[in-house]
């Protein structure tokens, strides 16, 4: 007779046994030789019952941790994924692998109301082992429900730096899964994401309410994809520069690649140019129909492309593993997004070029972006009417048309304005993005204060991000060491693989007979100033914080040292 702790961990007993079964099932369902860098670690906590985060690079295999762990528990499991085409896609792949990998179901606003039911009760009769959805589906009781009353032994966070306001993908809709987890019993939770400095590791862990939560960081760096950055004067230097190193890479045969623009308006022109020189090019941005943008991905993943010119739209779940470029025409809005996207280049291991086609003045659209706090007028007005319309009996909320209506205003900044106001717990959006007064809520003055103090912040903290996008473009070290300090990781040698290692220009890091930094990687500091921070990356002459409040700081080390600036917290 099995004993009790046998009873209580279906994965096994010991964590021998359960490593065992890890090895197996990935060898015999997923065809797995040798594991990536955290992806083992990652499965042994989950099926050991610790709440985890992992944080595995692009292209690091991190569905396989679910798809492995979720078989060796005992219960579905639920995955929520923030677009429609990553949940199809992982459906498709989990689908592909037959009965021993467990069905897969979606659940989400594009199926029938049958079809929902069909997966629901999937989920509740065993049928179906993963649910994917999106985070807005858990806005509904009756979903909510459905799935406790199948007592899922697992609760995925796909793209986890979505529920960080630190992050650079925030999505408000993911604020609810903390709250969701308990009203489900809280499963175990798994977190996964490629990108998340050590302060977005930390709001992941606060907002899903993880317990005892293992984090496991398998290392920011990509080494076989070499960095370099190309500077021009003029914008029309620039944009020649752009045509000239995408016609260089595919005329060389080392494509196909990607080439990120800020603007719609670029993708379309920088595509219909590339065209003109003989190449197979598209452009991709989300004001496309959705058949367009369909058929252009289609064709990308089918090899009838040799570059996609696209916006950011062209994003999460763009899985390629032949990228062999990725040219940005602009800088990325932060060194996150950048890493993000550069990440879609080289995911089969072989060497693969990021190249920035910088110049200077183009950081001013980025900062244009990066601005902008609303009146706290606005966003009193805005509070005012979602709890009008419910004091008056609308239980349908209020939607941004009805908004538009009433203001005057366009749909863009009330729909901010709506965010900001979750975000403060002054209002909830459900799945059609309606917005009710939340339970609790402050009064619309209160409200506005609280949402347009938090804006401020998100704008310190995102112009910060623009200058540190501008201090890798324009630094003359190692891009790698200042890639990877960026999240807290130090790279102690140049890498060797980037255009100011070839240059010449980088160089290591003196060490004077055994002198160590007053400021460790990773060490909690103060400023008079700027208050609490971590220090993410030292270099000979300076060091860089991520503060609490402003975001990042780089600092001359001399003055930091002369003037006492810095103190080590606790």
């Amino acid at each position: 007779m099995p004993s009790l702790s046998e009873r209580d961990n279906p994965a096994g007993a010991t964590a021998a046994v359960r490593t065992r079964r890890i090895r197996e099932f990935a060898r015999e369902v997923l065809g797995y030789d040798k594991f990536r860098p955290g992806q083992e670690k990652a499965m042994q906590s989950v099926v050991g019952g610790h709440d985890t985060l992992a944080v595995l690079p692009s292209g690091a295999g991190k569905t396989a941790v679910y798809q492995v762990a979720g078989r060796l528990l005992d219960g579905p499991v639920l995955v929520v994924s923030p677009l429609i085409a990553l949940q199809r896609d992982q459906v498709d792949r989990l689908s592909e692998l037959g009965e021993q990998a467990g069905r897969p179901a979606q659940l989400n606003s594009t199926m029938s109301a049958g079809d929902q039911r069909e997966a629901l009760e999937g989920l509740r009769d065993g049928t179906v082992r993963f649910l994917f959805l999106a985070p807005e589906q858990l806005t509904k009781p009756e979903v909510v429900d459905a799935i406790a009353e199948a007592q899922p032994a697992l609760f995925v966070v796909d793209e986890a730096h979505c529920v960080s306001a630190w992050g650079h993908d925030f999505r408000p809709e993911y604020l609810r899964l903390g709250g969701v987890v308990e009203q489900l019993g809280h499963p175990t939770v798994l977190a996964l994401t490629a990108t998340a400095a050590p302060p977005v590791r930390a709001e992941i862990v606060e907002q899903l309410g993880m317990r005892d939560a293992e984090i496991v960081v398998a290392g920011f760096d990509r080494p076989e994809i070499r960095l370099e950055v190309d500077h021009h004067a003029d914008a029309r230097g620039k944009e020649q520069g752009v045509l000239d190193r995408v016609l260089a890479e595919i005329g060389d045969g080392r494509g196909p690649g990607i080439v990120y623009s800020a603007t719609r308006k670029g993708t379309e022109q920088l595509a219909e140019q590339l065209a003109d020189h003989g190449l197979r090019a598209r452009h991709y941005h989300a004001g496309l129909n959705k058949a367009d943008r369909e058929d252009t991905q289609r064709a990308w993943m089918a090899d009838e492309l040799d570059v996609v010119v696209a916006t950011t739209a062209f994003g999460m779940g763009i899985d390629k593993p032949g990228t062999r470029f990725v040219v940005h025409a602009e800088p990325a809005d932060s060194i996150d997004s950048y890493y993000q996207e550069i990440g879609r280049a080289g995911r089969d291991g072989e060497p693969a070029l990021a190249v920035l086609v910088y110049r200077q003045e183009d950081l001013g659209l980025r900062r244009f972006f990066a601005a902008g706090t609303p009146a706290e007028e606005e966003l009193q007005q805005v509070a005012g009417l979602v709890q009008a319309a419910a004091a008056v009996g609308m239980d349908d909320g209020v939607d941004v048309t009805a908004l538009r209506e009433e203001t005057g205003r366009a749909a863009t900044p009330l729909v901010r304005d709506l965010n900001l106001l979750e975000q403060v717990s002054a209002v909830v959006l459900d799945e059609e993005g309606a917005a009710f007064p939340a339970d609790g809520a402050p009064t619309p003055g209160e409200a506005a204060e609280h949402a347009r103090r938090l804006a401020e912040h998100h704008e310190k903290v995102d112009q910060s991000r623009v200058e540190m996008m501008r201090g890798y473009a324009e630094t003359t070290e190692c891009r790698r060491q200042f890639l990877l300090g960026y999240f807290g990781e130090q790279l102690d040698q140049p890498c060797g693989n980037c255009d100011n290692c070839s240059a010449g220009t980088a160089h290591a890091q003196t060490d004077d007979a055994g002198h160590v930094t007053p400021f460790p990687v990773g060490s909690a500091v103060e400023h008079g100033e700027w208050g609490t921070g971590a220090v993410m990356r030292v270099g000979d002459d300076r060091v860089t914080v991520l503060f609490d409040e402003v975001g990042y700081k780089t600092l001359g080390l001399a003055a930091v040292l002369e003037h006492d600036l810095l103190r080590i917290r606790g």
